[in-house]
Parts: C-alpha cells; structure tokens; sequence
C-alpha cells in the first residue's frame, strides 16, 4: 500500500503531527467523527528497532511495523488522510486554531492540533551498546521481559534511576548483576533492597558491550575485568520530538525525573491553544496499550469540543 507525499487540501478539522500508535488512534477516532483529519508521519516510530511488541491485548507479540500498518489501513478507511512528512514548525493563530508547516514549506490549516511524535531514546555512550538496541540490550521489562526470563541480567546504572531498574528485573530473573558505570552513590535503602534481593553491584566504568556471533556475551569494564551475560537492562534518556512547539518554559512544561516534557492535561489538553499532546511526546512511560487509549480520548474530546464550538459560533 503506497502512502501520498502531499496532503489533497490545505484545512483540517485536525491535524495529527505523528504516525506512530498514539496519533494513528487519534486519528482513528475523528474519522470515525466524521471528521477531516489529515496524519503527517516522518516514520520514526519509538518502537522500531523491536522485532514485536508485547502487552496490548489481542496482537500481543505482533511485529511494531505490521501493527501500523494495519491502523494506517483503518485509518485511511474512515477517509482520513496519511502523507509522510516532517512537521517543521506549529504556530497557533488568534482565534485559537493552529497552522502547521511542513519541511517543504507547505502550511496546512487545522483547527486542532494533535501532536503524537513521541520521543528519542538516548543511551548511554557505550561502545556496542547501541547496535543491540531492542535486541538484548533493553530497557523495559514489561515490554520485553517475559522473552528473556530467567537468563542472567546486567542492569547498567543510570544516575536518575540509582538501583531501581536492577531490583525491578529481579522478578524475571534470580541472576541479576547491577553494573554502577558512573554512579557513585546509592541510598543506603537501596543497598538493603539490592542485599535482599541478592543482586550483585560491580563498582567501575562499563568500557563496551562484547558481542560474539551476534550475540550479546557481556560487558567489559575500563580495568579489563569481563563479566558474562545475557541480557543488559539500561535506562534511557528520553527526548521527547517537540521542537516543532514553540519554546516552552515554567509552567509550560513537566519536569519529570528524565528531563522536561510538555505539560498537558489528564487528557492531552496542553496549554498551547488548540494543541494536544498525546503519547510519549508527553511522557515517557506510555507504552503501545497505554498510547493507544489517549489518542483515542483525546479524538473523542476533541471532537466534542468542535461540536460545541460550531453550536457557540450558530449563536446556540
């Protein structure tokens, strides 16, 4: 199935800035509000480099790519609108409605504006780490888990999450190695959980990742010293694709333990006029299930809030 590359009219009732699962199910939910929606997509899903996804109820285990695809086909037949793009700037006009230009130039009206563009994953600067990204080097055991269960873990520490990651995983494995790479400090209530939870902490800097026959076989550390294992578990320094907003600042945004995200509302409503935010452009713990509920939600209040603006406007 073959995507357009240039939108067939130039307003909107909405436009969703993002294809990934958030914005295909926003976009899902306006069409089946009767609703012109048009979806621009630079195809850089989250989610990409997994071979299949895992916890949404009926296509567990599903590949990310075909997932998408199915919702583009359901999204194109309820009329709406997929063009591959990339969105260079959202700038809300007056009245409280939201032009959105493309990298071409092209500027498309809407009158609101969902943005579902998620984040990028920055890992720790680890030779090797990188290539196994969504292979055996993970960072989500919900996602991920259950398909390595038992095999021995090494968790690479990460400041802003200190021992948490290491004893979360301890409940897919026994073998457990937390390696503090570059944190110094933990808080002496986590050395008693780590203790009790029998999970070994290996002091000094993480040098790479080795891989033989493409494989993960373990890390090495900057004295030489080699560790044999299986999986690495790491946190992620999530940055989430806004730079489309404007500059967001104070009260405009979340700051979160990972960094700042957009501010939004318990529905997506950010305090942009007629912008929402939906998926992990909002956050960066909104797994597939999780994402797929809010683009839905915020497509129904949406369109409730369109329905009751055109009353205002018949003077209703």
């Amino acid at each position: 199935m073959t995507r357009s590359t240039e939108a067939q009219r130039q307003s909107y009732d909405v436009v969703v800035v993002g294809g990934g699962t958030a914005g295909l199910s926003a976009a899902l939910g306006l069409g089946r509000s009767l609703r012109s929606v048009l979806v621009i997509d630079a195809g850089e899903p989250r989610n990409a480099p997994a071979a299949h996804m895992h916890g949404y109820l009926s296509r567990d285990g599903m590949p990310p790519a075909e997932f998408l695809e199915i919702g583009r086909s359901e999204v194109e037949s309820y009329g709406g609108e997929i063009v591959s793009a990339r969105v260079e700037k959202v700038a809300p006009d007056t009245g409280g409605e939201v032009d959105v230009t493309l990298a071409d130039g092209t500027v498309v009206h809407a009158r609101r504006v969902v943005i579902a563009t998620g984040l990028v994953d920055e890992l720790p600067d680890i030779p090797g780490l990188a290539a196994r990204w969504g292979h055996d080097v993970l960072h989500c055991p919900y996602c991920h888990g259950y398909e390595v269960r038992g095999r021995a873990f090494g968790v690479i520490a990460r400041p802003e999450m200190g021992a948490h990651q290491a004893l979360l995983v301890t409940q897919w494995s026994k073998d457990v190695t937390l390696f503090l790479h570059q944190v110094t400090e933990l808080p002496d209530e986590q050395w008693q959980q780590l203790k009790a939870a029998g999970v070994r902490v290996v002091s000094g800097e993480v040098a790479e990742v080795v891989v033989e026959n493409d494989r993960l076989t373990g890390v090495r550390l900057a004295s030489g010293e080699f560790f044999a294992r299986d999986v690495l578990f790491t946190a992620t320094r999530p940055v989430p694709r806004t730079d489309m907003l404007p500059d967001l600042t104070g009260d405009a945004l979340n700051q979160t333990p990972f960094g700042p995200f957009p501010a939004v509302d318990e529905v997506g409503r950010s305090g942009i006029p007629g912008v929402w935010i939906v998926g992990n452009a909002m956050g960066p713990a909104e797994m597939v299930v999780n994402s797929a509920s809010a683009g839905y939600r915020a497509a129904t209040l949406i369109n409730a809030e369109l329905v009751f603006d055109d009353l205002a406007d018949r003077g209703a």
